[in-house]
């Protein structure tokens, strides 16, 4: 039968029948929700009791003394202290640490006729007695095979929920058992948090109808605690299908209900959480329904959700035995798949919301974004640019989240500072590396979209980044260029750069350079772009040499105050390459005027290596055309 999940079950009794040969002997089979543990008895434990987890490293197998049934079994977290329990008034303990021996001892609880109703370990030393007048919290002293009650707690208790992954225990009390009184476990307390009201449904009198915890489920979804109730309705010909009701636990402060999951359907359900998605399994039907909670359907204070996607069975898995496995009656390890969710979500913007908050999704978004812009169904532009600026979102708040991490790591030690911890990266993060490499660059060369689209998607990327105050990528710049020159867009070009829609760079003034065999106005606009950049001197001087614009590059080297430490020989060399001998004359004259100037003397420091163009310059004009050092 199909019973309550939580994210990290699996099917554990069926994987590994050498495990569990002989299976008319096996009296009890256990679960044990913290440690993922399967327990076979065998005789009371006699003959042998084996536990069996996810992997080798949790899985056990041993004998302990027939001391009657067992009610319950559970390993404490790493296998360290097992506890038995076989009668409503005690639990029996035995070490399972190194170098202790495997004694039994035993703990009675403390409350008067009261019956034990179950136990839950919170840490490896730590464990809570559940009984049917209230819980008493102890500490396991392995050493001194004794416990110490660290807490004790009167309250009715009719059945109780444990949540190992938040250490928070839920007692229900009342007649009908819909009121809930939570406890949270840490580090050696227990805390008691605000007890809260399940609204059941309204049945006609002399009806009462009562909380049951076959309906009721704790998951933590996106780092919150919630309160899962599955609320059946009475069968009339106008009722509502059952629904999934959550309520938010907080540490502190009251619990409230918060969310609406609509099945549209009656039946037997089942619930899990896998990747802060809630499952909703439907037995009769085969099928599961997802819901996220965050996709907001309405405004209103309890928000109500319909299923993310169409109902869908889990897919089959074959284990390599004889047997056949009814899905839907065995408890599973699930994992979502993503892949199918983009023919099953049409909704781009939605689809790009689910997906953005899901685990393992960097690839199926850029395969969402390749497969949006091609096609005879790709989308239009107002689509593209939302999945973009959906992406974008999520990519600035990492870059601001780093951003202030770093900031606060340069600025000292201190109070503010160590609250800060270093932003995790998760998969959501799809920066420009990612959607150059894997969509841009592979969608800007496909020769079945036109050119325009291509253009119009590439600047749309660009705008969106800008829109966030991203810093663009030269190399999303250089994209878009190539393209243009490409399709003999120059008009176009010229504009973007005109207008200032492509951001200046160095990398691109140096692309812009080596489209002046195909574009020549490219030279005059890198030159100009260089200038706009007040680091881009050095950059500007090569290019003009380059260009054989020898006064050119003095003129604007005096322009920037530099002519003083700019390197004699660099322009003496542009000088002689251009074969100009009147031009050699003037560059190798300024320099003279500039030693003079700032030594005293026109001559050149050896340091300079100027040695063969002052031979050169001998040679052409002769040994009295040097300029003499100044006499006082």
């Amino acid at each position: 039968i199909v019973t309550t999940m939580d994210e990290e079950y699996y099917i554990a009794l069926c994987e590994d029948p050498v495990q569990f040969e002989n299976a008319s002997s096996v009296n009890n089979v256990f679960f044990d929700e913290a440690n993922k543990q399967v327990f076979a008895v065998r005789s009371g434990g006699a003959t042998g009791v084996v536990a069996k987890g996810p992997d080798d490293k949790s899985s056990v197998a041993f004998r302990m003394e027939d001391k009657g049934e067992v009610k319950c079994i559970k390993f404490s977290l790493g296998n360290k202290i097992l506890a038995v329990q076989r009668t409503p008034k005690s639990v029996d303990f035995k070490n399972f640490l190194p170098d202790l021996p495997h004694i039994e001892f035993s703990q009675e609880c403390k409350t008067k006729n009261a019956v034990i109703l179950g136990f839950c370990w919170t840490n490896w030393n730590e464990i809570v007695f559940i009984t049917d007048q209230g819980i008493e919290f102890y500490q396991v002293l392995p050493d001194k095979r004794s416990l110490k009650l660290l807490k004790n707690q009167s309250i009715n208790v009719n059945w109780y929920i444990y949540s190992p992954e938040t250490a928070v225990l839920l007692l229900s009390t009342t007649v009908q058992g819909n009121v809930l009184q939570p406890f949270a476990f840490k580090n050696g307390t227990m805390s008691k948090m605000p007890k809260f009201e399940i609204e059941l449904p309204v049945v006609p009198k002399p009806a009462k109808l009562s909380l049951s915890e076959r309906d009721i489920a704790v998951a933590t979804i996106y780092g919150q605690l919630y309160v899962m109730y599955l609320k059946h309705h009475t069968r009339t010909i106008n009722s509502p299908g059952a629904e999934v009701v959550l309520y938010h636990l907080p540490r502190e402060g009251a619990c409230k209900k918060t969310n609406t999951l609509k099945l549209n359907t009656t039946g037997k359900f089942a619930l899990n959480v896998v990747d802060n998605l809630v499952v909703v399994h439907h037995q009769s039907s085969l099928t599961s329904f997802i819901f996220d909670i965050k996709l907001r359907e309405s405004d209103c204070a309890v928000n109500v959700h319909q299923p993310v996607l169409p109902a869908r069975s889990i897919q089959p898995y074959s284990i390599p035995l004889t047997v056949n496995f009814a899905l839907y009656r065995y408890l599973w390890y699930l994992q979502v798949r993503l892949q199918p969710t983009l023919n099953l979500l049409p909704d781009k913007g939605k689809l790009m919301d689910f997906l953005l908050r899901r685990r393992d999704c960097k690839m199926v978004i850029l395969s969402v974004c390749s497969q949006m812009l091609v096609g005879d169904e790709k989308d239009s532009l107002p689509v593209v640019a939302t999945v973009f600026d959906k992406l974008n979102q999520v990519y600035k708040d990492y870059l601001d989240a780093e951003q202030s991490y770093t900031v606060a790591m340069e600025s000292g030690p201190s109070r503010s500072s160590s609250l800060h911890k270093r932003p995790v990266r998760t998969q959501a993060v799809i920066d420009q590396s990612d959607m150059y490499t894997h969509v841009l660059s592979v969608f800007s060369e496909r020769k079945d979209v036109s050119h325009k689209f291509i253009i119009a998607v590439l600047m749309e990327y660009i705008r969106s980044l800008n829109q966030f105050q991203i810093t663009v990528q030269h190399y999303l710049y250089e994209l878009v260029i190539k393209t243009l020159v490409h399709h003999n867009l120059f008009y176009m070009l010229h504009q973007f750069l005109q207008y200032h829609v492509l951001s200046d760079s160095k990398p691109l003034a140096c692309l812009l350079l080596s489209l002046e065999s195909t574009y020549p106005p490219a030279h005059q606009l890198s030159l100009d772009m260089l200038k706009r950049l007040s680091t881009a001197n050095d950059e500007i001087v090569e290019v003009l040499l380059s260009k054989q614009q020898v006064l050119g590059a003095l003129r604007f080297v005096r322009s920037v105050g530099g002519h003083d430490n700019v390197s004699a020989r660099k322009f003496l060399d542009a000088a002689r390459q251009t074969n100009n001998s009147m031009l050699f004359y003037t560059i190798f004259r300024f320099f003279e005027q500039r030693n003079l100037r700032l030594r005293g003397n026109p001559g050149f420091n050896p340091g300079e290596h100027c040695e063969e163009h002052v031979a050169f310059f001998k040679q052409i004009f002769g040994e009295q055309a040097l300029m003499k050092p100044a006499t006082v």
